[in-house]
């Protein structure tokens, strides 16, 4: 079976005469590819190494200026508010009141009207009891009728003698002595007339009476009561108040004074009638500020005619403020307090920071009220850091959109 197959192979050699030796055998043309393929892969993945490290590299680059530039929330701006409330504590006075002393010392005789009576102007309260001072007119009214008659008597007398004056009878000087003496009878008589006039008129204190038409809010004596008189010997003996209409008087903090003019409406509340409001009208204010308080008192009027209203109570004045045109509102903590006064923090275009000072007129709690200082077209950081700068540079925090409500299956 061999020799079959290799002699002609052998005989084919054989006739050629060439021997080929394995020194003169050229290489392959596939090794030379091969050898340039893998030169150029190895190139390929050192170039493709060091982009990616560039690649690397930049993102490294690019997180770090990112997380280097610190991320700021815009406020919110609003603008004013249409119409604002305030309520401030305030109390109701009478609109008159009264206490009532004694004009002469003595004795309570009788009283008339107990506490809650009407009175009218004029009428009697009380009646006193003045021994002494009846006594006293008695001895002016005798005094005076004496010094009429030795009035009577100087000018009867001063008449003759000037009468004797004509006939020579008497010297000029005597007659003018008796002219005088009657003089100085009169003026005695006038001053005793003057007197009996005072005493009456204490008289008349003997019998307590109203000052104007009121109500009695006090009575603070009683029969055989020991009174002095004048309001520094004793106390009163009755209070009389005029309730028809009540005087409103209410502590105004001085951020609100301008806002509140004379005429102004207001509202009052009382404890005793919830839910009901009764009018009121502002009649003036005191025109100073008070440095204990910071406030203004203003004085408001209350029609209260069907006695619905008690003199004295406390309740709450509501104020309905209208509402500044030129004001913004903005969160408190977007505000920063450094030396020099208030200040925001706004995001120009270029997305660098800048301070600007402010002026707050009010705060409200959950905001507050911007009268100078912007437009409310500004970007205001909200919880500005304490490390901003003027000029840094700041990201911006876009929030992103909700994500719509999928329907229930």
């Amino acid at each position: 079976m061999v020799d079959v197959i290799d002699r002609p192979y052998m005989e084919s050699l054989l006739s050629t005469n060439k021997i080929h030796s394995p020194l003169t055998v050229k290489p392959a043309v596939y090794l030379k590819t091969t050898v340039a393929v893998i030169v150029a892969g190895a190139i390929g993945i050192v170039i493709g190494g060091l982009y990616e490290r560039l690649q690397d590299h930049r993102k490294l680059v690019a997180v770090a200026f990112e997380r280097a530039v610190p991320m700021v929330a815009i406020a919110r701006i609003d603008g004013p508010r249409d119409a604002e409330r305030l309520t401030l504590p305030g109390t109701l006075q009478a609109y008159y009141s009264a206490p009532i002393y004694a004009r002469v010392p003595g004795y309570l005789k009788r009283w008339k009207f107990d506490i809650g009576s009407r009175v009218k102007a004029g009428q009697v309260l009380a009646e006193i009891e003045t021994p002494e001072l009846d006594e006293q007119l008695k001895q002016s009214v005798a005094n005076l009728a004496t010094a009429r008659a030795n009035e009577k008597l100087a000018e009867v007398t001063a008449r003759r003698w000037r009468n004797l004056l004509k006939t020579g009878a008497v010297s000029l000087q005597e007659a003018d002595e008796k002219s005088s003496d009657h003089a100085a009878k009169k003026s005695i008589v006038v001053s005793n007339q003057a007197n009996v006039d005072h005493l009456r008129v204490l008289e008349s204190f003997k019998r307590v009476t109203a000052p104007f038409d009121g109500i009695v809010a006090t009575r603070n004596t009683d029969v055989g009561a020991l009174i002095n008189a004048g309001q520094q010997a004793g106390r009163e003996l009755f209070t009389i108040v005029d309730a028809h209409k009540l005087r409103l008087y209410v502590s105004v903090p001085q951020s609100y004074v301008n806002r509140i003019k004379p005429g102004m409406e207001a509202q009052v509340e009382v404890p005793e009638h919830p839910g009901q409001r009764f009018p009121a009208r502002l009649v003036g204010n005191a025109q100073s500020v008070n440095e204990a308080s910071g406030t203004v008192l203003m004085q408001l009027e209350v029609d209260n005619v069907k006695r619905t209203l008690l003199p004295g109570e406390y309740g709450s004045v509501v104020f309905s403020l209208p509402a500044n045109e030129k004001s913004i509102q903005i969160p408190p903590s977007a505000l920063v307090f450094r030396q020099g006064g208030t200040f925001v923090v706004i995001v120009g275009p270029d997305s660098r920071v800048a301070f600007k000072r402010v002026e707050v007129l009010h705060d409200f709690g959950t905001s507050v009220e911007i009268v100078s200082g912007l437009t409310g077209q500004e970007a205001v950081i909200n919880n500005p850091l304490d490390t901003l700068v003027e000029g840094d540079l700041v990201k911006i925090n876009t929030p992103a959109p909700a994500a719509p409500l999928q329907p229930k299956s």
